[in-house]
């Protein structure tokens, strides 16, 4: 069945909305795409419009800014993850997590299920 961002079946007080209209395709979403510590695997999904978007599945190495420039790292784990506690131990990044990288700790800035990299900035 299609993941729908349409508003719900059901009102507030549980009673149901008269349908008027049926899903569009515009209104689809997706399912969430955890980003893992692991060799690199990409996907290309075709968006609205005929766009293509890069989905990241897994990866090893992030983009770590140090206040003047970006440099490449390795990634080692996943330290906290503000989404979801759960997430540390199965080494899920998402946007906000804090990562245990070769040069030190980094917060991630972008959000690896929509875009094709890793961007962080080191913790000081």
């Amino acid at each position: 069945m299609a993941i729908s961002q349409y508003r719900s079946k059901r009102k507030v007080s549980g009673g149901v909305y008269v349908p008027y209209r049926k899903k569009k395709k515009y209104e689809l979403g997706n399912e969430p795409r955890n980003t893992k510590v692991d060799k690199v695997r990409k996907k290309i999904f075709r968006t609205l419009g005929g766009n293509s978007k890069v989905v990241l599945l897994s990866i090893d190495e992030a983009n770590v800014f140090d206040g003047k420039k970006y440099s490449k790292s390795k990634i080692k784990s996943v330290i906290d993850n503000s989404a979801n506690r759960h997430f540390v131990r199965r080494n899920i990044i998402t946007k906000g997590a804090i990562i245990d990288t070769e040069v030190g700790k980094a917060k991630v800035t972008s959000r690896p299920g929509q875009e094709g990299a890793i961007n962080a900035v080191l913790i000081k």
